[in-house]
């Protein structure tokens, strides 16, 4: 006879829910274990056991390489089982997707699958495939549009602009009691930081350099400015972490804020990482200066690359309606074009300049020459001079009543001077498509920051990431890094040319007004290094060292450094 189960049986305990860390929070776990944390502490900050901690750090070069190819970062499984030229599709269709949801450029699912199938086909011809790695169905390549279809916008309409300006947008403003110095606006745009119009000499010969690649002087700029016309340091996005450009540089003293991806392109790991570390520091700044309460409102448009979890007590972040991002946001109603036009007048300029100061200028030769670190110089250039006015002006269409003395001359205008004298600049170079520049030919660079993104472009963002040549590791902290590149000799040998430059003017110039005008602006700017060399001095000051017993030399010994204790004992002795 069969016993009855007791009625008062515990109940079973809850299933244990299995965590999956998803691609991008597995490189983050191995950077950490990379710095030397220990393998239990990293599976505690996650709450996973030891032995997944492991068995993440077995697979760390697969991870790493889906991270590389793989766009959706919220991916949780490795894609080292699946077709490689397939991942790297799906990878440059959610690139293009996302970048013409943007732009308003109208999709459907035909021209989504055709699309999916001419990338497949290029990066198909273009790679190396494996004779064993089967050619995938037809069926497949039309499936590769699910994962992004739904998110993917077929019109935009300026009714539904108006309505959300008339309604929603003016309801918001009113309930949060926002005043212009509040109310900011980030877009992120490409820049290619170091391309002149294609019919110039120095860019038809480039392209047939081994190794030149279309996007390699492509960077991502992060910008956000407020209704009162302030912008904030901009973010930018490049390629390396260190290249060498920099190299002694304190990248916390920039005028931009710095990140980096391998194919130079927003991400959500990284918008987020520019509103904690950028936004946030630098708008309680400017408030502070402004004597306004830390309330804000941040607007952004719906983009797959923003991050979802944008928080921050006393932030409100408020997303644009989708396909209306070229119709109201303020900072796309003509301040982008605008920036990139005097952007690139700029660099002319900076071209210029050289020709007139050096006797043996080769234009080829310090084209090349024009790094990543003259690129920061001239972005800084082009955001001061653009005036506040001018920004608050493109506020118009979204917040008219945030618009105030409008500048003299309207955005048009102010962007066709730019042009202008970007064309006379060219001119003076002279050469091959400098002679002959036109303002069609500037007005063709500038608008190919905004081109839609060829197979080509596609092919080189999604391509997987090699050794870079012109990338540095870091040596030390910011201080140390600062110590490097201004040493006390450094620092000696610029008071001593600021010096002898003051000298020169004063001897060659006729006019002693001019040149006392010359030696003051000299004087104020040189007051940061002299200031600095004082420091450095004090910290080296010279020592009595007594050789023998009765003979004091005055040695130059750095007052940090430590004598080890065979040099004190010998010391002792002498």
């Amino acid at each position: 006879m069969k016993r009855s189960a007791p009625t008062n049986a515990p109940a079973p305990a809850p299933k244990r829910t299995r965590k999956m860390l998803t691609i991008a929070e597995k490189v983050v776990l191995l950077d950490k274990l990379k710095e030397g944390r220990s393998y239990a502490a990293v599976g505690r900050l996650y709450g996973i056991n030891e032995s997944s901690v492991r068995y993440i750090k077995k697979e760390e070069n697969n991870i790493r390489r889906t991270a590389a190819i793989t766009f959706n970062k919220d991916a949780k499984r490795l894609a080292t089982a699946r077709n490689k030229t397939i991942v790297r599709m799906e990878s440059a269709l959610a690139l293009w997707i996302s970048y013409c949801r943007k732009n308003n450029i109208t999709l459907d699912s035909n021209v989504i699958r055709t699309k999916a199938k001419v990338l497949y086909e290029t990066f198909a011809d273009s790679a190396e495939q494996d004779d064993a790695e089967p050619r995938p169905k037809t069926s497949t390549l039309n499936a590769a549009q699910n994962p992004f279809h739904a998110s993917v916008s077929l019109h935009g309409k300026a009714a539904e602009a108006e309505a959300y300006v008339n309604n929603k947008f003016k309801a918001i403003i009113e309930e949060g009691g926002y005043k212009p110095e509040q109310v900011f606006n980030m877009d992120e745009t490409g820049l290619f930081w170091k391309r002149m119009p294609s019919r110039t000499f120095i860019m038809q010969d480039g392209a047939q350099d081994p190794g030149f690649k279309a996007q390699k002087d492509r960077v991502t700029l992060v910008m956000c400015g407020n209704a009162a016309g302030f912008m904030i340091k901009p973010g930018l996005i490049y390629r390396s972490k260190n290249p060498r450009a920099l190299k002694n540089k304190n990248k916390n003293a920039l005028p931009v804020y710095w990140m980096h991806d391998t194919k130079a392109w927003m991400t959500r790991v990284l918008s987020l990482d520019w509103f904690k570390q950028c936004f946030i520091p630098e708008v309680k700044r400017y408030l502070r200066r402004k004597g306004l309460d830390f309330k804000v409102l941040l607007l952004l448009h719906n983009a797959r690359g923003h991050a979802e979890d944008l928080s921050y007590d006393g932030v409100q972040i408020e997303l644009l309606p989708p396909n209306t991002t070229s119709l109201i946001q303020p900072l796309d109603q003509g301040f982008i074009r605008l920036f990139k036009a005097v952007y690139t007048r700029n660099t002319l300029q900076h071209l210029v300049d050289a020709l007139g100061s050096d006797q043996d200028f080769s234009l080829k030769v310090y084209w090349s020459e024009y790094t990543i670190a003259s690129c920061l110089q001239n972005i800084q250039k082009a955001i001061q001079e653009i005036k506040t006015e001018t920004l608050n002006v493109c506020w118009k269409k979204l917040w008219p009543e945030a618009v105030h003395n409008p500048p003299g001359s309207s955005l048009d205008e102010i962007y066709q001077s730019a042009v202008d004298t970007a064309v006379n600049l060219a001119k003076q170079l002279g050469g091959d498509g400098f002679d002959d520049m036109t303002p069609d030919d500037m007005n063709a660079l500038i608008d190919a920051h905004s081109q839609s993104l060829t197979d080509e472009d596609l092919a080189e963002m999604t391509m997987p990431p090699s050794e870079d040549e012109g990338e540095e590791e870091e040596q030390g902290t910011s201080i140390k890094v600062e110590e490097d590149g201004l040493t006390l000799d450094s620092l000696t040998t610029l008071v001593r040319m600021a010096n002898e430059l003051e000298r020169a003017a004063q001897e060659w110039d006729p006019l002693m007004c001019r040149s006392l005008e010359f030696t003051n602006i000299i004087e104020g700017a040189m007051s940061v290094y002299k200031n600095l060399l004082a420091e450095k001095k004090k910290t080296c000051q010279p020592r009595t060292v007594f050789i023998g017993k009765e003979s004091p030399v005055l040695v130059e010994i750095d007052s940090r450094a430590e004598w080890t204790k065979e040099e004190e004992a010998q010391s002792e002795e002498e």
